[in-house]
């Protein structure tokens, strides 16, 4: 009796025992699994051309993650220190490195290796430039179960040509950025001639690719094209290169050679008639275009699918109760919000937010090799601050594109916004495909041809 009493406590023992083990086991498996953290890394410059907008690209970043992911800035006084905190779906967001390039394309993959595989990132933003991103979008294509988004790098070959299926670009390309300046320049500002200068790199072609496109596309004639190598010092060759007997002359210089190449020009030329240049991107980018001064008062400027004084409850949102509200300063220029409008801060702020929306589409899941998120991130349409951009068939953002003019006000040099075009896409119009010669040296030609938004360029209210 003693005996079978002994069996019937054992028994059950045992299945305690067995249960207990295999929940132990569930559990320690159902965890992680829950858990499972996604992997996210950022490729910025921090060197070269374009390395005093490192911060900007940063607080693009960690604006994004801190007011849709529930992340917060680690220094709201230092983008680069990235985020802390932060989740999709229960997975938790974590910042395993931050690249550090500086404009060229071998740096760019050298760091892009090291954070995907060194550091085994899920998920890359980035690059900043050009030449970086046509790299590192066939980096993307030899790695397809890792997913990539730009940062604010506007190279038309990027996504026009390469199509990697797991690189996607919420912000536009340079000539989208600079549709409408042809249009103005004929048909307001009397141009019939024009001279470009630029950077010979594939940012540069493709920025001054948009406005010959719509330039010699009115009736405009191109009479000379000068390409300066990205990085140069010394413009004054260069400079004396320009013609003076034309109407007009488009600069798509950029970051820090934009004032060595004004002065270049003034010590061969004389003072710059603002009234006869037109500047890309660049001229109207916060914590550049202060640096131009009076010279330029008059000159247009594209953008880069942002207008900083637009008056909308949306942009005034952006700029203050977003960038505004997660950093007071973005180094080295000084207050937050005033730097929101920037491409820099705008481009990896959008990207960014595109990743956490494609990632929330899936609750945070990276199974079967990520292209559920990659199929989700073709669906995201983003109300953005300055108007709406969704991706169209090789992942390259439809967006509404805004330009400048360059004033002085009490004594200032400021930028107001002067013309909105909605849904441009990277074909331009239809003057470019997956078949035709990439932006140059040469190209595209200069030849008439028609554009959907000639003489349709709407004027947005901005801000006094």
């Amino acid at each position: 009796m003693r005996f079978g009493q002994g069996r019937r406590r054992l028994i059950p023992l045992a299945m305690l025992a067995a249960l207990g083990a295999a929940a132990i086991a569930s559990s320690a498996t159902a965890r992680p699994s829950a858990a499972t953290p996604i992997k996210v890394a950022v490729l910025s410059d921090c060197q070269g051309a374009f390395g005093a907008f490192d911060n900007q690209d940063l607080a693009g970043v960690v604006a994004a993650m801190s007011e849709y992911a529930g992340a917060k800035p680690k220094d709201k006084n230092k983008p680069r220190s990235g985020w802390t905190g932060g989740s999709i779906g229960g997975h938790p967001l974590k910042l395993v490195g931050i690249g550090c390039s500086n404009d060229r394309a071998d740096t760019a993959i050298k760091e892009t290796k090291r954070l995907m595989e060194q550091l085994d990132a899920d998920v890359m933003i980035g690059p900043l430039s050009g030449d970086e991103s046509i790299a590192v979008a066939n980096y993307a294509k030899q790695h397809p179960t890792k997913t990539f988004v730009d940062g604010s790098a506007g190279a038309q070959d990027t996504t026009l040509k390469v199509r990697a299926k797991n690189f996607f670009r919420f912000n536009g390309d340079g000539a989208m950025w600079n549709a409408g300046l042809g249009d103005l320049a004929y048909n307001k500002l009397g141009w019939r001639t024009a001279a470009v200068v630029a950077d010979d790199y594939s940012f540069a072609w493709t920025s001054a690719a948009g406005f010959i496109a719509e330039f010699c596309g009115v009736g405009g004639k191109v009479t000379k094209r000068v390409f300066p190598p990205l990085n140069t010092t010394d413009y004054s060759s260069y400079a004396q290169q320009m013609p003076t007997n034309v109407d007009g002359t488009f600069v798509a210089v950029g970051g820090a050679g934009l004032i060595p190449f004004l002065k270049a020009y003034e010590a061969a030329h004389g003072p710059i008639d603002g009234k006869k240049f037109i500047g890309n991107l660049f001229w109207g980018t916060p914590g550049q275009f202060e640096q131009l001064s009076s010279r330029v008062a008059g000159a247009y400027a594209g953008g880069a699918g942002t207008a900083g004084d637009l008056a909308t409850a949306a942009a005034k949102n952006y700029s203050n109760r977003i960038i505004g509200k997660w950093f007071k300063t973005i180094p080295p220029f000084g207050a937050a919000a005033p730097q929101a409008a920037s491409t820099f801060t705008f481009g990896y702020f959008i990207n960014t937010w595109g990743l956490i929306k494609g990632l929330q589409a899936v609750k945070g899941s990276l199974a079967g090799n990520q292209k559920a998120l990659q199929t989700a991130l073709k669906k995201v349409v983003l109300p953005t601050a300055y108007g709406k951009i969704k991706l169209d068939k090789y992942n390259q953002g439809v967006i509404p594109v805004y330009y400048q003019q360059l004033y002085l006000k009490g004594g200032k040099l400021a930028v107001k916004t002067t013309g909105y075009i909605p849904n441009v896409d990277q074909t331009f119009g239809g003057t470019f495909s997956a078949t035709t010669p990439p932006p140059g040296r040469t190209s595209p030609p200069c030849v008439k041809r028609s554009l959907p938004w000639i003489g349709k360029t709407q004027h947005p209210k901005v801000t006094p």
